[in-house]
């Protein structure tokens, strides 16, 4: 369930990204990476993930220098979250900043595996 707390915590943080939130942001919206529709700060169970498409069941975690203090809890979120089949892809804030080219390239590796992955068509004029 979203608590009132977690969905104004996730509005803010969609309203202050960090750099490379920003950069991933960039690639993610709009169906741009592959046709895959991504939310951002999104709320699964009472965890907020940076980004997320529910039709793979992908989040991905960009980690900050903040992650380095909280390893323990990460962890344990994802381990929570995976139960629910929901696979990660995590990548420091570093690697987006200075390679998104490499980061999107190896996201697209990740996903590939998966079955069902065909991305949703894309209509013309359709805005998400």
């Amino acid at each position: 369930m979203k608590s009132k707390i977690k969905i104004q915590l996730a509005r803010e943080f969609r309203k202050t990204p960090t750099k490379s939130e920003k950069i991933m942001w960039r690639n993610l919206r709009r169906n741009n990476f592959k046709g895959f529709y991504f939310r951002r700060q999104h709320i699964i169970d009472g965890y907020i993930v940076d980004f997320y498409c529910d039709r793979i069941k992908l989040a991905i975690e960009i980690d900050g220098s903040v992650h380095q203090k909280q390893i323990k809890e990460d962890a344990e979120r994802q381990k929570i979250l995976e139960v629910k089949k929901i696979k990660f892809f995590r990548v420091s804030s570093r690697e987006v900043e200075n390679n998104i080219d490499l980061v999107l390239k190896s996201l697209e590796k990740f996903i590939t595996p998966y079955p069902n992955l065909s991305p949703i068509p894309i209509v013309m004029g359709e805005r998400n």
